[in-house]
Order: C-alpha cells, then sequence, then structure tokens
C-alpha cells in the first residue's frame, strides 16, 4: 500500500504522524495512505511560499503565462492517467472524469491571458501635468481548501488564477481523493513553476485552522459544504483575511407545461444522476408546473432510472459508479428511509444494490422522489446522492416562490419554449448561476462561478474576472512633475480640478 505525500518546495515530503485511509469506492477497499499534515508541516509550506513570493511577483506576467501555457499542454498529454486516478479514488467514471479535467483545463486557458486581465488602466493629464494609473497587484501568500467531489476541476478554479497573478498559492484537498490532485500540481512543477509557489498538503481540520490561524495566509478559498463554509468565512475575516467560501446547495429544475418534455427528460438524467449526484450543481428537485406534466415526467424518467448502467468508475461505457464513501452510501440511504417515513411517494427505489464482483463497492441505485413537500427534510437539506424529487405546483410564480424560499441559492434552470417565461425567470429569481433548456449552468471560464444566499460567502465569485479581483489588489497612483523653474505655493483647500 503506497502512502500518498505533501509536495513543498517542489519536494515530495512525509508526516510521521496521523494519516488517513484513501479508498477504491467501487471496491470498498483501502488502497492507499494519506498523510494528515501536522501545523508545523503547514507552517513549512507556508514559510516556503512566503520566501518565493518577492521573486514570483516580480516576474513579468507574459513569463509567468510562459508556464501556463507549458501546464496546459502537460494536462492534455495526462489525460487518460489523471482521469484513471480520479475515477478509482472518487467513482466517477472514467468520461466523467474527463469532461472535469477539461473544464479544469478551460480555467489554465484564462490564466494564459495574464498580461491581458492584469494590465491596469491609465489616463493622461487628469490634472495640469498630473497622469494617473492603476494596476493589479499581487497580495502573496493564499490557501485554497478544496472539495472530495472535484479533485481536478476545483483545485484548477484556484490556484492556476491566483499563481498567474503573482501569488503563491497552499492547496489543501480533500483527503479521500488526492492522488490526482498531486499529480497535477508535479505537472506545473514540470511546467517550470518555480519552487515554493504552489504547494499541496493534506490534511482534516487541524491544517485548515492552522491555514486560517497562519498570519502570513492572506486569503482563503473553499468549496464545500455550508456549515463549514460558514466556519471558514467566519473565522477567516475575523482575523482580516479575503475570504471566498462557496457553500451547498439545493438546484431546482421547473418544467412549463410547454416545455421539451424528452429533451428535458434527458437533461434531467444527467444532471440529476451524474457522478452519482455527488455534484453542488446537481439538479435534485424538479418542480412541475400541473400535474399533468408531473405525471407525464414520472412516466418517462422511471424507465430511464431503472436501466441506469452502474458499475465500478473505471470502466467505460457507464452512466453512473458507486458514491464516494460507505459512509456516503448509508448518509443518501438514510434520507431516502427519512422521505418514505415524511410521507413522500418513493417511485424508483435504489437501495439495496449490489453490481456483480464489486460487492462490497459503495454503490446505491438511482431514487425518484414523487409528492414531495417543501417541508420533508428531502426537500430542505442537500441530499448530495443519486436522488431526484419531485414537487407539483400549479403556476410558474408559484414555482419562483419555491425557490426563492429556500436557503440556498447556487444554480436553478427552467424548461419552457415561452420567451416572455424565461425572461421573468432570469429576472426574478434569486439564485447566482440561472439556465434556460440548460440544466447544469455552470459557467464557462472567462465568467464566474458562484450562487446566493447560503452558497456562497464573500463578495467575489470564484474563477473569471471575479477570481482576479480576488488574487489581487489595486493600486492608484497619481504622479506629476513640477517644472523645474516654478515654484509653486502651499493649497490648503482641498485639491481639484
Amino acid at each position: 500500500m503506497s502512502t500518498i505525500q505533501h509536495l513543498i518546495n517542489g519536494e515530495l515530503v512525509n508526516d510521521s504522524g496521523r494519516t488517513a485511509d484513501v479508498y477504491n469506492p467501487s471496491t470498498g477497499k483501502v488502497i492507499h495512505q494519506v498523510p494528515l499534515a501536522s501545523r508545523e508541516t503547514i507552517q513549512q509550506a507556508i514559510d516556503t511560499a512566503k520566501a518565493a513570493f518577492p521573486a514570483w511577483r516580480n516576474t513579468p506576467p507574459a513569463k509567468r503565462a510562459q508556464v501556463m501555457f507549458r501546464f496546459k499542454q502537460l494536462l492534455e498529454q495526462n489525460e487518460a492517467r489523471i482521469s484513471q486516478l480520479i475515477s478509482e479514488e472518487h467513482g466517477k467514471t472514467l468520461e466523467d472524469a474527463a469532461g472535469e479535467l477539461k473544464r479544469g483545463i478551460e480555467n489554465v486557458e484564462y490564466a494564459c491571458s495574464a498580461p491581458e486581465i492584469l494590465k491596469g488602466e491609465y489616463s493622461r493629464n487628469v490634472g495640469p501635468n498630473i497622469d494617473a494609473w492603476s494596476d493589479f497587484q499581487p497580495i502573496g501568500v493564499v490557501a485554497g481548501i478544496t472539495p472530495f467531489n472535484f479533485p481536478a476541476m476545483v483545485p484548477l478554479w484556484m490556484y492556476p488564477l491566483a499563481i498567474v497573478c503573482g501569488n503563491c498559492f497552499i492547496l489543501k484537498p480533500s483527503e479521500r481523493d488526492p492522488s490526482s490532485t498531486l499529480l497535477i500540481a508535479q505537472l506545473l512543477q514540470e511546467a517550470g513553476l518555480p519552487k515554493g509557489v504552489l504547494s499541496v498538503v493534506h490534511g482534516d481540520k487541524t491544517a485548515v485552522d492552522a491555514l486560517i490561524e497562519a498570519p502570513e495566509v492572506k486569503a482563503l478559498s473553499f468549496v464545500g459544504s455550508t456549515p463549514i463554509a460558514e466556519y471558514i468565512y467566519a473565522e477567516g475575516t475575523r482575523r482580516g483575511k479575503r475570504v471566498q467560501a462557496l457553500g451547498g446547495a439545493k438546484n431546482h429544475a421547473v418544467l412549463m407545461p410547454d416545455a421539451d418534455l424528452d429533451n428535458a427528460v434527458s437533461a434531467l438524467m444527467g444532471a440529476a444522476y451524474g457522478s452519482c449526484g455527488e455534484r453542488c450543481m446537481a439538479i435534485s428537485v424538479a418542480v412541475c408546473v400541473g400535474d399533468q406534466v408531473a405525471d407525464a415526467l414520472v412516466a418517462k424518467l422511471v424507465p430511464q432510472i431503472e436501466a441506469l448502467k452502474i458499475g465500478a468508475g473505471t470502466s467505460c461505457g457507464l452512466d453512473m459508479g458507486p458514491l464516494v464513501s460507505g459512509q456516503a452510501r448509508d448518509k443518501v440511504s438514510g434520507y431516502v428511509a427519512d422521505g418514505v417515513a415524511a410521507g413522500a411517494q418513493l417511485v424508483v427505489d435504489g437501495r439495496g444494490l449490489s453490481v456483480k464482483d464489486h460487492e462490497d463497492g459503495f454503490f446505491l441505485g438511482g431514487c425518484l422522489f414523487d409528492r414531495v413537500t417543501p417541508e420533508m427534510r428531502i426537500y430542505k437539506e442537500e441530499i448530495f446522492g443519486p436522488v431526484l424529487c419531485i414537487v407539483r405546483v400549479n403556476s410558474l410564480e408559484a414555482a419562483m416562490q419555491l425557490i426563492n424560499d429556500h436557503e440556498y441559492g447556487n444554480g436553478t434552470c427552467i424548461f419552457t419554449r415561452d420567451g416572455e417565461a424565461a425572461r421573468l425567470f432570469c429576472d426574478e429569481i434569486e439564485v447566482g448561476m440561472v439556465g434556460v433548456n440548460v440544466p447544469l449552468p455552470v459557467p464557462v471560464a472567462y465568467h464566474s462561478f458562484g450562487g446566493w444566499k447560503r452558497s456562497l460567502f464573500g463578495d467575489l465569485h470564484a474563477y473569471g474576472p471575479d477570481g482576479v479581483r480576488f488574487y489581487t489588489r489595486r493600486k492608484a497612483i497619481t504622479q506629476r512633475w513640477p517644472q523645474r523653474a516654478s515654484h509653486e505655493a502651499s493649497q490648503f483647500a482641498f485639491p481639484s480640478l
């Protein structure tokens, strides 16, 4: 059994203390161990980042971008290897893992435009012989804490942009599936990144608290559950840090009576059951406007859910793999039992699924509830598994009120042929990311990702233009060179044109 190590100052290092098991979810077997960083190890990473920062900050943005160009090429060359590692430790299918990586590479592509995105503004003669300009300067040592469900993509939301802006970055990935994350960081080293600019330290709450408490760490990015996001945001901002913490979700899809139901069903299947529902942008609630829409939707969904191809994540041609852990599987199964007890109609029950030759894997089949009501726990809470709930309402206004009343506001979508209804929905819905006939409205890399309400804590969204603002500070400079032969009297009034 191998041990996955930390990456600090360009070298692989280990802790001699606590470790955690890394499972293959398809087999239920432990395949690696990962060290859980001590505070001393975290401080070692911080010290190397602090030492590397002055030289990296002064490296021209065009040279930083050249590292990212080489990094992008290495990621594409190693796609199969990275996807295999994701699938082995997370459980998602190989095709899904490759898709995740491609979306991460989009953010590396955006980072390659560093000379453009860091270009400041210049104004000549804002006053008599006075010029003014502003530029974007790096913060210093920054850190990111990333979740298990996207071990490649979410870190690539963070550190390529932070690094190309001139910062040094410490990444604390999920300890559940760290191998692909570590490999990708090593490829960035291979691309020519100087030692110390990026470190990867594995760990649990001890590592997180050490990063929060370290005065040298000026900014923190986090993606994960809402309780942890709230904790990191509160503790980080209390210490004067810049914090961007993305939390949980309960994403609704509204189906109007005029929707193209066949296409909507196809979209819902992927959005609800792709990656076993372990996505913060997964559609977990279908809001049907009218009983006729709901009845037709159930009739079309049931045979497709029952026909889902489920197996070992590292196999090809599957629809779903296992959940990431036995604990996750049991938690989702508990939600299903709770929904039944609350009176929801369990139309498809995926519990008790056994996959041939993988009987010890963490598998759960697709589940479908109908006649779910807003007071039920399965409606209110994020389940993070292959469970789709159907809620019936009488109008678009009622559907929108349902969504706006929910504590989360991450993503939502509407299926309709009516432009007026779509525009009303986009204008009035209180959700950060909205799709029209698009079930997973994840913004492309040159926009920014983030929800509203208790799905995001902080003022700026992830990656894209907001990411540049998060990882930089604007500096405004006003400059004047007086004429040598002139002498000017003191002015005591506030300066103006």
